[in-house]
């Protein structure tokens, strides 16, 4: 399945319950336009109703995962206030962040080439985070005069220290992928990111369905949950799960 964006597109493979979701405009270096915003807000929606998923890989075609927000595209194009609430506690752009930590299934980000600002954001968004070792990533607004606003502040707590991704959004500095993993921003590095992030989304649907949504609910409330609500969540959620194993076992 593919989602139109003009000169670009986001593609959408299913395979075995794990989607493969690529970021498909190689000829900019996946660089984000309006219309990329608005074919990655329905591949995640599209993805949000299918009942069989079980995993997604998000990566970039060609030779980048993204090199960010495509600048002169949006200086032409039309660009809704950001103010307004669209998706929940995000607007229409933040969604393309906090969309994939929303889906109810794991989200692996297999980064090759640039992953430049919005294009980091989108990554961070991603449960877990895969790069090549010469990656090149950076918090890039602060380049444009900009600040991160795709969530990134949100999307980076937990995994990058604060005075780290400070100094990340102050400087707008690039790093490669080991310091990357080194700083927070990758859960690890491998040569071929795609390969490695295919294998471990594969191991993914052999386990059991309810207790990988269900842990992937308790992660996301692990980044902002006070400790009473969390202790809470993980007995509400662990019940549901025992009452259904002890009804398997009972029907042999």
């Amino acid at each position: 399945m593919r989602f139109d964006a003009g000169d670009g597109a986001v593609a959408v493979d299913m395979d075995a319950g794990v989607a493969h979701v690529r970021l498909d405009r190689p000829a900019k270096l996946n660089a984000l336009s309006p219309a990329m915003f608005d074919a990655i807000q329905a591949a995640i929606e599209h993805l949000a109703g299918l009942a069989d998923l079980r995993c997604a890989v998000l990566s970039g075609e060609g030779r980048s995962f993204s090199a960010g927000i495509d600048l002169a595209a949006v200086a032409g194009g039309e660009i809704a206030p950001l103010g307004p609430r669209t998706h929940g506690d995000a607007n229409a752009m933040q969604f393309c962040a906090t969309g994939w930590r929303s889906l109810p299934v794991p989200v692996i980000a297999a980064i090759r080439g640039h992953c430049f600002g919005a294009g980091l954001q989108i990554a961070l968004g991603a449960d877990i985070r895969i790069a090549a070792p010469d990656a090149r990533l950076s918090v890039m607004e602060m380049k444009h005069g900009l600040v991160p606003d795709l969530g990134g502040f949100v999307l980076a707590r937990g995994l990058v220290r604060a005075d780290h991704w400070r100094e990340l959004v102050y400087t707008a500095r690039e790093v490669n992928g080991e310091e990357a993993q080194e700083l927070g921003l990758l859960t690890r590095v491998a040569s071929d990111p795609l390969a490695e992030a295919m294998i471990l989304a594969k191991d993914i649907p052999g386990k059991s369905p309810q207790a990988i949504r269900a842990a992937k609910r308790l992660a996301n409330a692990m980044e902002d949950g006070d400790a009473a609500s969390l202790l809470q969540a993980e007995s509400d959620e662990q019940q549901v799960l025992v009452d259904a194993l002890l009804a398997a076992m009972r029907k042999g």
